[in-house]
């Protein structure tokens, strides 16, 4: 992962001579200080030492954003979300959980969701998709479509958009077979829960359309053109 350069655009980081105000592209909070990327990027130490679900945490609790996709690009930048990890299983659902509350105009809910989302999370282990034939990113889906509706193992309609969301995430997961990635799988999780979203609950999110991955150099198993996600030009 990058280590030394900027942790948004691997671009070179400098240290100026005076301190300015930043924003944190993570966690969107203001502070002084001198060193910024050659791109304008800045990264606060609280964010720069954190782990992984705190940093999904605190992005999605400061962004606006309705793009999921957008943000699951944006986060997986960060040092501590790994090539490969569990991290992925609760990155899916927060995003989405994230653009969705956002897009109703109901944000004073995400703290609870996003409490209780990492709960749940915490239960899909790591090998989950090859151990268990359920990849996290898919199951992620379906936690999305759970906490959004309030739904629970008694309810009709919902309990099974819930398990119909999770079908549909992992049938295009499952399209490419495998090796793991769950960079591949997390994108192709939210690309479906997207339209998934549209389609049966009226809600449209934005969407990246040609989305194009800047983590397979990091993949020794990666697929290269067969994953539509795959590029060489970036």
């Amino acid at each position: 992962m990058n280590t030394f350069n900027c942790l948004i655009c691997h671009d070179e980081v400098l240290y100026e001579n005076e301190s300015k105000e930043r924003v944190c592209s993570f966690c969107k909070e203001t502070y002084e200080s001198a060193i910024v990327c050659k791109n304008g990027h800045y990264v606060c130490d609280v964010c720069h030492s954190s782990d992984a679900y705190t940093v999904i945490t605190n992005y999605c609790l400061k962004t606006n954003g309705i793009n999921p996709l957008e943000m699951a690009f944006n986060l997986m930048k960060h040092p501590s979300i790994k090539m490969h990890g569990p991290e992925h299983h609760y990155l899916v659902p927060a995003v989405l959980c994230t653009a969705f509350l956002n897009k109703i105009n109901e944000k004073e809910k995400l703290k609870t969701l996003l409490d209780e989302c990492q709960k749940r999370a915490k239960n899909i282990l790591g090998g989950f998709c090859g151990f268990y034939g359920a990849c996290g990113a898919g199951v992620g889906c379906g936690i999305y479509t759970s906490l959004i509706q309030e739904s629970g193992p008694i309810n009709k309609e919902e309990r099974g958009l819930c398990n119909l969301m999770t079908s549909k995430a992992l049938k295009n997961i499952s399209k490419y077979g495998g090796p793991r990635c769950c960079k591949r799988d997390s994108f192709s999780a939210i690309e479906t829960a997207i339209d998934f979203t549209k389609e049966y609950l009226n809600i449209e999110l934005d969407k990246i359309t040609n989305l194009q991955c800047a983590f397979y150099h990091l993949n020794k198993e990666c697929l290269n053109r067969k994953c539509k996600f795959y590029s060489v030009f970036i």
